[in-house]
């Protein structure tokens, strides 16, 4: 049982994001709809929580490169309606 959590989350790590959420929305239809046994529940239940993680170390990434994008060059690049913030700016001065 050891080997086969260990191949478990080898395999998580190769996730991208919408596979990890996809098998996590069904980690959880399952759990919900119940009539597993206590053991299934808690194998399941444990390999939510192993997806949630990996969602939330792309979720996270994810945020690094906005906070990078955001903060990268002070306005001297762009702003020509890419739909950043200061869009209305530019709309207003026109």
């Amino acid at each position: 049982m050891t080997d086969d959590g260990t191949a478990t989350a080898a395999a998580t790590g190769t996730l991208g994001y919408e596979q990890a959420r996809d098998e996590l929305i069904e980690v959880v239809r399952r759990l919900e709809a119940g009539g597993t046994s206590l053991e299934d529940s808690l194998a399941l239940w444990e390999r939510g929580e192993e997806l949630a993680q990996v969602c939330r170390h792309w979720l996270e990434g994810a945020r690094a490169r906005l906070d990078a994008a955001l903060a990268g060059p002070a306005g001297g690049e762009g702003g020509d309606g890419d739909g950043g913030p200061g869009g209305s700016t530019a709309a207003d001065a026109g």
